[in-house]
């Protein structure tokens, strides 16, 4: 399925001329403030088995989370993505994220095994 329909709460069709399908807005209007957010850290693999760090649980505005982003890509050295409301880092930096997001002031841990 394409990401465009993902939202779609499962209309496929309708017969009724009058029917205006409303797709609901996910994206916050407003980004909360970096002590309200709490931020988990895992370590995943990706395809071919290379290890990526995601940070997970941002609730804001696409744009501030592509400035997250690229403060923890530049941070980091290396290069990642961000999309989701999730930021995916290269490599297996936890503990140097970790310890950067902690400093801007967010609440984070990391999670999973």
């Amino acid at each position: 399925m394409s990401n465009k329909n993902k939202n779609r709460n499962g209309v496929v069709y309708s017969t009724d001329t009058h029917f205006k399908y409303e797709e609901n807005d996910s994206e916050p209007s407003q980004t909360l403030a970096p002590h309200q957010q709490q931020l988990k850290i895992f370590l995943d693999r990706k395809g071919g088995g290379k290890m990526v760090s995601r940070v997970t649980g941002f609730i804001g505005s696409n744009q501030d989370l592509n400035l997250l982003s690229t403060s923890l890509k530049k941070h980091c050295g290396v290069g990642g993505s961000a999309k989701d409301g999730e930021v995916l880092i290269q490599g297996d930096f936890r503990d140097k994220l970790l310890g950067y997001l902690t400093q801007l002031g967010y609440k984070s841990k990391k999670a999973g095994g």
